[in-house]
């Protein structure tokens, strides 16, 4: 059991390490090579250099992920869903009732829409 634990532990660590190496922009193709290289030759004494050497880097790297994905997903939330500032909500529909496009009322209805 115990085994089988630190086992899986090394493969969690391993599979990290390599998903930050790929991610990572700022490293050229040489250097990712090389430390791939040097996970396969000397696996345990590489990654714990690795984490030591850039490990708040990897952190960073993956906060700076997370965080562009939540922005993406929010952004296309508001695209598809059509949301978007109440101010500019209200001048649309200001413009809709200068036009005559719609009316009075049904410019308090957008409005009040907007602002809630």
């Amino acid at each position: 059991m115990i085994v089988i634990f630190f086992f899986l532990s090394y493969l969690v660590v391993m599979f990290q390490i390599v998903g930050d190496l790929f991610r990572d922009s700022d490293l050229s193709g040489w250097i990712k090579a090389l430390w791939i290289l040097l996970l396969i030759a000397l696996p345990v004494l590489t990654s714990l250099v690795y984490l030591v050497l850039r490990g708040s880097g990897m952190a960073l790297r993956q906060q700076s992920r997370a965080e562009q994905a939540a922005n993406s997903t929010t952004d296309y939330l508001r695209s598809v869903t059509g949301t978007s500032d109440p101010a500019k909500q209200i001048l649309e529909a200001k413009s809709l009732l200068d036009s005559g496009t719609i009316t009075e009322a049904e410019f308090g209805i957008l409005k009040a829409k907007a602002l809630a």
